[in-house]
Order: structure tokens, then C-alpha cells, then sequence
């Protein structure tokens, strides 16, 4: 069976080394993994993921009363993590997910960025959302890359006009430098014939399976005395969160139209 995941990481390996604007990623510090999402359904079709994010400022929740405004009750003080993903000595600061089957099946049909690609064929769509997944990667190593007004000021989106105008210009450099085929040619085939080919498709994904490694929150240990004693504290409620992963948190599932299997225990997360 074809591992989908260890494809796009030499795909990724190969990009990065051919296109200078993405050459501050540390591949060795990237993850790729694959989630599950049916091909017939809306969604996303992959996904950055930051785990460089320190902690946030304490806060908390809290409920005001409809008529008066007055703050009711409040949760207790928490700040939000990022949880810790170690592979090997490397702690990861990145990672890509994949939407299977659906990325699979992705083309420009019903694709806004059809217009910048008029005379590709439809796999490029594929090629084009792991470049735009890997533009995301800050080059100051720092959370998601920030995408400037026209003022020059740091929008808080993580899109504009001219971030997909330069993902087409980056995807068509890469293909004019003559990668190849190799790499690539996995992206030309669709899930159904991904499938008759290789028997089925894989993926790296985490044993907790369909969660994985995201932002949680946690209790402030010294919570700072209530100045109005008639606001009610809720407790936060401490889920059983897993906040530390390691390579043995890696397994591989096999992809169907409509499901996945876990197959065996990877460990490993990049192909030889």
C-alpha cells in the first residue's frame, strides 16, 4: 500500500530545498500526519498546525447578566498551552495534516484559484495546497505567517489576495525547476486510483485517533483573590488530555471512502 504521508514529506523535503521563500523551514522539525475526511463532504482539505505558541496570558471565562450587564459568575483563572511533540530529540514546532481521501480527490473544480492556474491540469490543485500549507510556516519561527495590509500593518488573517497569487507564482517555479517526477507523480492519481494501484492508502496519524496534538488549557495554580464576592466561580473543567507525544504516539491507518483501520505502529514519521 502507498504511505500518503511519507509521499507528501519527500515531496515537502523537495519543495522546500527548490523554492527560497520556504527554505527557513526545518524539515526535521515538521510533521506531516493524515486525518480522515470523505471526499463527497466540505471541509478542509489540510491544515498548518503551530505548536511554537508559548502560553497565554492568564484569563477567564465569564457570564454577564442580559439586563443589567453585570458580570454573574466567572470560570477560574487558566492559561492556554501547546502541547509538546517529540520525535526522536526533536521537539516539533510544525505540523501539516491531511484531509484523507478528500485531498485525494481535490482539483480545480469549484476552486477560486482555478484563474491563476488556466492551463494546469487538476493534480496541481494538490501540489498548490501543500505549498500554501508550508507558506503559512512563519520565517521567524513564531506561530502562523502574518499577511500585511496595504497600510503595511499585520492583518489578523491568515489570507489575502496576494498570499494565493504568490503560492501559484512559488508552485509554478518549482515545476519549471524540473523536480523529479517521482516526487510528484503520487498527486496525479486520484483516491479510487491510488487505491487500484497500490492496494490502499495509508497514513502516519496519532494513536487517539481522530484527536490530535492541539492548544488546551490549564488551571492557574494561585488564582487571585475575587474582588467582587458576589460573582460566582465556576470551576474549569480538567479534561483528561494528553499533553506530551512522542514517536510511540504514531500509528498507521489505512484510508477508505468511508472510514479508516489502524494497521501497525509506525514510530516513525518520515520515509527512508
Amino acid at each position: 500500500m502507498i504511505n500518503y504521508t511519507e509521499r507528501i514529506t519527500l515531496l515537502v523535503d523537495d519543495v522546500i530545498q527548490r523554492l527560497p521563500e520556504l527554505q527557513h523551514i526545518d524539515t526535521t522539525r515538521l510533521l506531516v500526519f493524515a486525518r480522515f475526511g470523505r471526499s463527497r463532504a466540505d471541509g478542509a482539505y489540510a491544515t498548518c498546525h503551530c505548536l511554537n505558541l508559548p502560553s497565554s496570558e492568564p484569563g477567564y471565562y465569564f457570564w454577564r447578566d442580559r439586563h443589567t450587564g453585570t458580570i454573574t459568575r466567572r470560570s477560574e483563572w487558566f492559561v492556554t498551552k501547546s502541547p509538546i511533540v517529540m520525535i526522536g530529540s526533536k521537539r516539533i514546532d510544525y505540523m501539516l495534516s491531511f484531509c484523507l481521501p478528500r485531498f485525494c480527490d481535490q482539483s480545480f473544480l469549484r476552486s477560486r484559484k482555478h484563474s491563476l492556474y488556466p492551463d494546469a491540469e487538476p493534480w496541481v490543485a494538490k501540489l498548490d495546497t501543500i505549498v500554501h500549507e508550508l507558506y503559512h510556516i512563519d520565517p521567524g519561527n513564531c506561530g502562523i505567517r502574518r499577511v500585511p495590509r496595504a497600510d503595511g500593518s499585520e492583518s489578523c488573517y491568515a489570507h489575502n489576495p496576494q498570499f494565493f497569487t504568490d503560492v501559484a507564482a512559488m508552485v509554478k517555479r518549482y515545476l519549471e525547476s524540473q523536480p523529479n517526477a517521482a516526487v510528484y507523480d503520487f498527486l496525479r492519481d486520484d483516491f479510487a486510483a491510488l487505491t487500484a494501484k497500490h492496494g490502499g492508502v495509508v497514513g502516519t496519524t496519532f494513536r487517539a485517533f481522530p484527536s490530535y496534538p492541539q492548544r488546551y488549557t490549564e488551571v492557574v495554580n494561585d488564582q487571585p483573590e475575587p474582588r467582587d464576592s458576589s460573582v460566582r466561580i465556576e470551576p474549569l473543567k480538567r479534561p483528561a488530555l494528553q499533553t506530551r507525544f512522542t514517536s510511540d504516539d504514531l500509528y498507521v491507518r489505512e484510508f477508505l471512502a468511508d472510514t479508516s483501520r489502524r494497521l501497525v505502529r509506525t514510530g516513525q514519521h518520515r520515509a527512508a
